[in-house]
């Protein structure tokens, strides 16, 4: 039997609060990812099923998934399959899977190619209505976040950081990320909480430009350029807050579904998924 499905290009932590909404109402849902994710938010990012295999955001589990028949089965047993493909081969080989949606939620904040024929629901700057996508969702703060467009573009990137923007740890410089605060750990201002280490074996320090506690870090080993946002620090100092998927994420997920559930066609989507709740 053939499985419709919602497919998600990225497992970031926006990404992941849109996979959480769809799959809490009984859309099946699909991600797939890069070889070598660079989510930020790992305690509620899916992309770190591709380190590690399996994974849980809050309640929901995600699972590597290296086939088009792997992938089948993760979803009729009632998880989220997350997938290696940054190309989506799965369009042209799905095998038992029909991709009903796809939602590009990588967030580059410039224009991508279309996906002629698909309907296709993209996060922020970069979509345009008509032109790479069948409707956009704002990701900007504000009294516009989480809303849908149908004719027009999401605002355009600032290039800023929300809120204050020392509490955006960034590489300074292009190397090996080695942290030495694990998510959740408290930091106070001008601390140390790791190093990116040079071509030429210098360690240079990455140091918290507020306090509060390291709600988001970049995976370990991986390489970064200069400037790279690679963590983040949250003021309020609650580590219970670095396991649940953001205010945001959920905001922009509800945006989703209301793009996705204003389409009737879309709507038969919620049988799609065998052991569907709805």
């Amino acid at each position: 039997m053939t499985v419709k499905i919602v497919l998600i290009r990225s497992g970031g932590d926006l990404a992941s609060g849109a996979a959480l909404r769809l799959f809490r109402v009984g859309f099946a849902v699909a991600i797939a990812e890069i070889a070598e994710p660079l989510a930020v938010r790992r305690t509620v990012s899916f992309a770190e099923a591709v380190y590690e295999g399996r994974v849980a955001v809050e309640e929901i589990v995600g699972v590597l998934s290296r086939n088009p028949g792997q992938t089948a089965g993760v979803i009729a047993a009632g998880e989220i399959p997350v997938l290696v493909d940054s190309e989506l081969e799965i369009l042209d080989n799905p095998g038992e899977l029909e991709i009903a949606a796809v939602v590009d939620a990588r967030l580059v904040k410039r224009a991508v190619p279309p996906l002629p024929g698909r309907f296709v629901v993209g996060l922020g700057p970069g979509f345009t209505p008509g032109m790479n996508c069948t409707a956009v969702v704002e990701t900007m703060r504000g009294h516009t976040l989480g809303r849908v467009y149908w004719d027009r573009p999401a605002a355009v990137d600032t290039g800023l950081p929300e809120g204050d923007p020392a509490r955006v740890l960034r590489a300074p410089a292009g190397g090996i990320v080695r942290p030495v605060v694990e998510i959740g750990g408290l930091v106070e201002l001008g601390e140390q909480v790791g190093t990116v280490t040079e071509a030429g074996g210098t360690a240079v320090p990455i140091l918290a430009g507020i306090g509060g506690v390291i709600r988001g870090m970049i995976r370990p080993g991986i390489r970064v350029r200069a400037g790279m946002k690679i963590g983040d620090v949250d003021p309020r100092g609650d580590p219970a807050l670095c396991e649940l998927v953001s205010d945001k994420a959920l905001a922009v997920g509800g945006g989703v579904l209301e793009a996705l559930l204003s389409r009737p066609g879309l709507r038969a989507l919620l049988a799609g998924r065998p052991e569907s709740r709805v």
